[in-house]
């Protein structure tokens, strides 16, 4: 899995999903500080990352439009802000959930991660 961090996302998650295997990277690793979302996503599919992201409104419009122009992309994950904390303690419950999606077939898919630590 190639997972871009929405600007929300401390760097510490991307340091840790990468110690666990997943290459992550940041916005503001890739130069795409301050984008658009609109613009932000069109990087994700051009550099084939699945996004992540609490931003459900704009991202899942954003994905559909790219659907209903007959594109694909490579997934957006939607961490809500209700479940997950961009805390450091918040960090490892992300990290899980994350883990958790690795080896599903992402692409095309808008899906919304669950806590472990919660039924």
């Amino acid at each position: 899995m190639k997972l871009l961090l929405d600007e929300m996302y401390p760097p510490s998650l991307a340091e840790r999903l990468r110690g666990e295997g997943i290459e992550a990277a940041t916005v503001s690793e890739l130069g795409l500080a301050g984008c658009s979302d609109a613009e932000l996503f069109t990087a994700a599919v051009e550099q084939d990352y699945t996004l992540l992201t609490e931003n459900v409104a704009d991202f899942a419009s954003i994905a559909a439009e790219q659907l209903s122009a007959g594109q694909h992309h490579s997934g957006v994950l939607i961490a809500l802000s209700s479940r997950f904390s961009r805390r450091p303690a918040g960090i490892a419950p992300l990290a899980a959930a994350v883990h958790a999606v690795a080896t599903e077939q992402l692409a095309d898919r808008v899906l919304y991660l669950e806590r472990a630590d919660r039924n």
